[in-house]
C-alpha cells in the first residue's frame, strides 16, 4: 500500500500561499507552487548543472538523484552503488538465498570503478537518462568519470576526464586472461567473471594487487562486464560488444485490439568506440522472454526475479495479452436482485466522506465508482444518483483550488511543484508530498471515478477532464518532452512492472508492495480514454495493464511456478523490491493483509486473479496455513480453518475466483457486525460471489477484439461477457469465434 516505513501524519493544505499560483484547467484548477504549511519534497534533484527536464522519480535508480550520492541500485544483471571511492560494482544474481520472509540476492560489492586523479567523491549527479539507462557524473566536468548503466546490460560504462580508469577490488582478483601488456583483463572475483576494457593500445599497472590502473593513452572511453561464464567464446563475444556503448535506449508499444495482445519493442542506440558497430548484448526478465523475438545466446544471468536470459544485437521485442476486464460485473439472470437492493441501500446509508486525503478518500471514490453501474442495471435510479453525486461533489472539491472562508479548517486542492515536475495532492498521505510515494496507488481511485463520471455524463467530462489528465500525466505521461512531468513516472518499463517509492532511498532499491493498486490505475487510466475515445491513450492504457499483469504473474505471483527459488516456501512475493523479494508488509504481519494487499480494490478490473484458477488456490489454501501458524503464535490458539477476520470480503472474493461455492459459504456466515474492506461493499462482494457461482471460472484461452471482455467456463459451457462504452452498436468477437452483440453503452452477455 505504501513505500513509507512510519505512517504518516496527514498533512492539512491551508489558505493559498502568495507564493502560488492558481492555474485553471477547464472547469477546475491547480496551485502552481505550494500552499502555506505544505510539505513537498526536502531536497532539490542531484542533477548536473544545465540538465532540464522534469527529473524521473519512482525509478530503480531514483536515489541517485535524490541524494549526494545514491543508494543501492539495481539495474540488473547488475547492482551498482555511487559511493566515495566511485562507482561500486556486484552481481548480486550470482548467489541467491531464500527463507520464509523473503528471496535475495549476494550483498556488498566485487569492484569499484574509481579515477586515478580523484581519491574521494563527495557527488554523484544525474547527468542525462533514457527509458530504461541513466547516466551520472562523479567529479567535476573536467576531472571525474561519467558513468552509463541500466536495466537489462551486463556492461557499465565510463567516460574518463583528467584520468585514468582505476578499478579497485577487496583483495587481489585472479587474472583469467589478459596482461599488463592487453587492452582487455578478464578477472575473477570469488566465482563472480568480469572484463575490463579500455580502449585499444591501452596497457595495466597494479596486477597482483587491489588497485588496477588502465594507462590509455590519452583515450576517455571504459567498461566493465559482469559475464556469465568463461569460455573463450564467452570472452570474444563480450569484447566484441565491449566498445560499442550504449547512449540511449527507447520503448515502443503497440496494442492491436483484435488479438488482445500488446507489444512492446525495446532498443539500444550504441555508439562504436572503436571497431565496427555490431551492436550490444542485453539480458530479458522472465516476463519479456516467455513471448520475445531476440537473437539469444543461450546463456543466462541469475536475479532475484528468476533467470534473465542473455540476447544479442540492437533490439528485441516481446508482447502480453491483455487480461478479462469489465467497467463491472453483469447482473446476470441468477443473481438475487432484492438482496443486492438490500445491500445497495445499507452501503450507501449514513454520512459519505466526501473529503479526506488523496487515498482514503480515493477509496471512497472507488467504492462508489464500483457501486454506480451495479445501480443502474438494478433500476435503482435514486441510488445511481446518490453515487454520481458524492463522486462530482468529491471530485469537483480536490480539483478545484478554493480560498478559505474563514469557517473552513482545510480545503482539499491539488499544487504543482516545480523542482520535481509533479502534481501533489492535499492533504498527503504515506508520504505522497515528501517524498512522492504511491501516485499512482491515490490517483487511480480519481482516474477510475472519473472514467464512471465520464461514461454517464459525458457534459461534465468534457469540463473537468482537463484536470483529470494532469493527474494522468503525473503518474504517466507519455509525452518523453511533457514540459510539467516525466516520461512514465511510476511504470518502470523494462522491469514491467510500477514502482511506490518516489526517492528509492533504501539499501534494497526502489520497491512497490500494492500491485493490485498499480493495476487500478491503468484500469482507471483504460476505462477515461475508452469513454472519451482517445484512442492513443487507450492503447497506452491497455499496454501499461497487460504488461503490469504479466510482471505481477511472475514476481508477485510466480503463476507458472519456475521462479521462485526452491527454498522459499510462499506463495506469494508481497513487496517486491529492486533487491529482493519479501513476503512481507509495510504495516503489519498478519497473513491477511500480506495476501490481500495484492487484491484489492477488487473491482471488474481485477478478473486477472483468477485468470490461473489452480495458482488462486494455492494461493488461498497457503493463506489459511499461513493464518493458523500466525494465531498460534500470537497465542490465540485459533484452529487452522477458522475463520478469516480481516479484509474477509476481499479474500473470498479471489477465494471465488476458484471455488465460487466455497466463498459464499463463508460469505453466508459472516458475523452480524460485519464491515467489508474500507474501499469495497455489500453489494459488489455479493454481486462477485454470485456471478463467479453462475458462470464459472474465468477462460483466459478465449480473448475478445475488445478491451472490455471476459469469457467463463463452468462444466464445460463457456459464458461470454462484454460491456461496450462507445455510443454505437458493436458486435464483439471472440477467439473462438462466438460473436456477442453489444448495444451501445451497455453490457451484454450469453
Amino acid at each position: 500500500m505504501t513505500a513509507l516505513r512510519p505512517f504518516l501524519a496527514l498533512v492539512c493544505a491551508c489558505a493559498l500561499a502568495a507564493a502560488g499560483e492558481v492555474v485553471p484547467t477547464g472547469a477546475g484548477s491547480y496551485l502552481r507552487g505550494l500552499p502555506d504549511g505544505a510539505k513537498g519534497p526536502p531536497v532539490t534533484p542531484f542533477v548536473v548543472e544545465g540538465l532540464t527536464g522534469p527529473v524521473p522519480t519512482n525509478t530503480w535508480w531514483s536515489s541517485l538523484a535524490w541524494l549526494p550520492l545514491s543508494e543501492t541500485m539495481f539495474p540488473h544483471p547488475f547492482s551498482v552503488k555511487a559511493t566515495m571511492d566511485g562507482l561500486a560494482l556486484n552481481y548480486p544474481g550470482a548467489h541467491l538465498g531464500a527463507n520464509k520472509h523473503a528471496i535475495v540476492g549476494m550483498g556488498g560489492h566485487d569492484l569499484v570503478l574509481g579515477h586515478s586523479a580523484v581519491a574521494t567523491f563527495t557527488e554523484a549527479r544525474v547527468a542525462g537518462w533514457s527509458d530504461f539507462f541513466v547516466t551520472a557524473r562523479m567529479g567535476e566536468a573536467g576531472r571525474g568519470v561519467t558513468l552509463t548503466f541500466g536495466h537489462g546490460s551486463p556492461y557499465v560504462y565510463a567516460d574518463y576526464a583528467g584520468g585514468e580508469p582505476v578499478v579497485l577490488f577487496k583483495a587481489p582478483p585472479t587474472v583469467i586472461a589478459g596482461d599488463e601488456k592487453s587492452a582487455v583483463l578478464v578477472v575473477k572475483v570469488a566465482t563472480r567473471i568480469y572484463g575490463l576494457y579500455a580502449p585499444s593500445g591501452s596497457t595495466w599497472s597494479g596486477l597482483g594487487s587491489t588497485r588496477l590502473t588502465a594507462q590509455t593513452r590519452g583515450k576517455t572511453y571504459f567498461a566493465v562486464a559482469v559475464l556469465p561464464d568463461e569460455k573463450p567464446a564467452t570472452l570474444e563475444l563480450f569484447k566484441a560488444c565491449a566498445y560499442n556503448h550504449i547512449t540511449g535506449s527507447q520503448a515502443t508499444w503497440t496494442y492491436d485490439q483484435k488479438s488482445g495482445k500488446v507489444a512492446t519493442r525495446y532498443a539500444f542506440r550504441t555508439v562504436a568506440k572503436q571497431g565496427p558497430d555490431t551492436g550490444t548484448l542485453f539480458a530479458l526478465y522472465p516476463h519479456q522472454w516467455r513471448d520475445a523475438r531476440a537473437d539469444f545466446t543461450g546463456q543466462s544471468y541469475g536475479s532475484v526475479r528468476g533467470p534473465m536470459k542473455l540476447a544479442k544485437g540492437s533490439s528485441f521485442e516481446s508482447s502480453a495479452l491483455l487480461p478479462p476486464l469489465l467497467p463491472a460485473l453483469p447482473v446476470v439472470a441468477s443473481v438475487d436482485r432484492a438482496q443486492l437492493k438490500q445491500h445497495l441501500a445499507a452501503d450507501l446509508a449514513g454520512t459519505p466522506q466526501l473529503t479526506g486525503d488523496t487515498y482514503w478518500l480515493g477509496k471512497q471514490l472507488g467504492k462508489w465508482a464500483t457501486l454506480l453501474p451495479i445501480a443502474e442495471q438494478l433500476g435503482e435510479k435514486d441510488a445511481a444518483a446518490e453515487c454520481e453525486r458524492r463522486l462530482k461533489t468529491a471530485l469537483e472539491n480536490f480539483l478545484t483550488v478554493r480560498a478559505l472562508d474563514g469557517r473552513e479548517k482545510k480545503s482539499s486542492l491539488f499544487a504543482y511543484e516545480p523542482n520535481w515536475g509533479t502534481l501533489i495532492g492535499y492533504p498527503a498521505s504515506f508520504g505522497s508530498d515528501q517524498e512522492l510515494n504511491d501516485h499512482h496507488f491515490h490517483y487511480g481511485y480519481f482516474l477510475r471515478a472519473a472514467a464512471e463520471l465520464a461514461r454517464r455524463d459525458p457534459v461534465w467530462s468534457q469540463k473537468w477532464l482537463p484536470m483529470i489528465r494532469l493527474l494522468a500525466r503525473d503518474i504517466a505521461s507519455a509525452d518523453r518532452r511533457d514540459p510539467l512531468f516525466p516520461y512514465l513516472r511510476c511504470f518502470d518499463i523494462y522491469a514491467g512492472h510500477s514502482w511506490a517509492s518516489g526517492h528509492g532511498r533504501f539499501g534494497d532499491g526502489n520497491n512497490q508492495e500494492s500491485s493490485s493498486e498499480s493495476i487500478n490505475a491503468w484500469y482507471g487510466l483504460l476505462m477515461l480514454a475508452e469513454v472519451t475515445g482517445d484512442k492513443e491513450l487507450r492503447d497506452q492504457a491497455a499496454w501499461l495493464l497487460a504488461t503490469e499483469v504479466s510482471a505481477i504473474e511472475d514476481y508477485w505471483f510466480n503463476v507458472h511456478g519456475d521462479l521462485f527459488p526452491r527454498n522459499y516456501p510462499a506463495s506469494v512475493v508481497t513487496m517486491v523490491w529492486g533487491g529482493k523479494g519479501a513476503n512481507a508488509t509495510w504495516f503489519d504481519a498478519n497473513p491477511q493483509s500480506i495476501h490481500g494487499i495484492n487484491f484489492l480494490p477488487v473491482t471488474a478490473g481485477s478478473l486477472y486473479l483468477g485468470r490461473y484458477p489452480a495458482y488462486a488456490r494455492k494461493n488461498y489454501t497457503a493463506l489459511l496455513g499461513e493464518l493458523a501458524d500466525f494465531r498460534v503464535t500470537a497465542k490465540k490458539g485459533v484452529a487452522p480453518q477458522a475463520p478469516l477476520d480481516h479484509w474477509a470480503d476481499v479474500l473470498w472474493m479471489q477465494q471465488a475466483t476458484f471455488d465460487a461455492a466455497g466463498a459464499k459459504a463463508n460469505w453466508a456466515k459472516r458475523p452480524p457486525n460485519f464491515k467489508p474492506e474500507a474501499g469495497n461493499s455489500f453489494t459488489q462482494t455479493e454481486l462477485w460471489l454470485q456471478v463467479f457461482e453462475a458462470f464459472g471460472t474465468i477462460d483466459a484461452a478465449v480473448t475478445a477484439d475488445t478491451p472490455f471482455a471476459a469469457v467463463f467456463t463452468k462444466n464445460g459451457k463457456r459464458s461470454y461477457v462484454a460491456w461496450n462504452l462507445t455510443d454505437k452498436p458493436v458486435t464483439v468477437a471472440f477467439s473462438d469465434r462466438t460473436l456477442l452483440i453489444c448495444p451501445a453503452k451497455e453490457i451484454s452477455y450469453k
